[in-house]
């Protein structure tokens, strides 16, 4: 699977849910090759923008979408690596702010 029918794909089932992807396409982009490349590496898409620890029960929490995304999303309009936004967030009529770690830190591989 490339990037591209990665994109197809899931902005269809994650737009029907509401969620939308990132307007900046480059980055919207690199972040599904970065999936690919973990699903390749760990055998499931787990968050680019998180360390993990190769076991997929200990990374159930952050497997794409994440657990968190719906409240970062809620919360500022984003998730944590800005790869689902709202549309708000797309137009301009939400401030872009940095999401913060909401995985406990036990969960963490570090």
């Amino acid at each position: 699977m490339t990037a591209q029918e990665l994109y197809e794909m899931l902005k269809e089932t994650q737009g029907a849910k509401g969620y939308l992807f990132n307007s900046d396409l480059g980055h919207t982009m690199e972040l599904l090759e970065a999936l690919l490349i973990n699903k390749e590496r760990y055998g499931y898409m787990c968050c680019p923008c998180r360390l993990a620890s190769g076991d997929r029960e200990k990374d159930q929490d952050i497997i794409c979408p994440c657990l968190y995304r719906a409240p970062d999303v809620a919360e500022f309009g984003s998730c944590y690596c800005n790869l689902y936004v709202s549309e708000a967030w797309n137009q301009g009529r939400a401030e872009h702010l940095y999401v913060p770690e909401r995985r406990p830190a036990g969960k963490l591989p570090y």
